[in-house]
């Protein structure tokens, strides 16, 4: 287990660097993004449309934050992580054509984002649930806002964060997952139990 202080935009041979179990703090851009927005950068995309920033080596957070305005300012209040499974049905498309290089968010993802990330590149961050003012602290500007139309949570903020994290290297681009790996673990010993049992 390492730590390292990446800055985006981040590159594929940093990511192939990092393995399960270590830690990374981001500096730089990050941009959040739940449902509606992997959706519509999508749809712009089979459209043969950019969306409104570059993410080639950007770090997206899975995340509806808490946002308030104080006069012309955007401020980040709290920024905790959704439930990353939610976004499994999009992910591995969102990887493949917009070329970001770390997703974060909380609780894993599935095979299918398991395999773009090796494929092309890039990690899944866990960050702790819970720690949405943890979070915010690390947001030293909001940048811009876009698609604002979709709601605050699920609207496309775009972040200048510095050190944020701890993120827990949680699937790397090896093809290696945690969450599989303790679901795996859980099973067998769940089997052993009921053996014992007479289950």
């Amino acid at each position: 287990m390492a730590t390292y202080k990446l800055n985006t935009p981040i590159s594929e041979e940093e990511i192939r660097n990092l393995q399960v179990n270590d830690v990374i703090y981001i500096s730089g851009t990050m941009f959040t993004a739940r449902d509606q927005a992997h959706r519509r950068a999508l749809e712009l995309y089979k459209e043969g449309k950019k969306p409104p920033l570059e993410m080639e080596g950007l770090a997206v957070f899975h995340c509806g934050p808490i946002v308030r305005k104080e006069q012309d300012k955007w401020m980040i209040v709290a920024a905790g992580p959704t439930t990353s499974t939610r976004m499994e049905l999009f992910e591995d498309e969102f990887i493949k054509n917009f070329k970001v290089r770390v997703v974060v968010g909380k609780g894993g993802m599935g095979p299918k984002t398991t395999d773009a990330m090796k494929q092309y590149g890039a990690v899944y961050g866990a960050f702790t649930g819970g720690a949405a003012v943890l979070a915010a602290k690390a947001v030293k500007n909001v940048k811009s806002v876009e698609w604002f139309d979709l709601g605050m949570p699920e609207a496309l903020w775009i972040l200048e964060v510095e050190d944020f994290g701890p993120l827990t290297v949680a699937i790397d681009a090896h093809g290696n997952n945690l969450f599989k790996d303790v679901q795996e673990k859980v099973e067998e010993n769940k089997q052993k139990i009921y053996q014992k049992l007479g289950v």
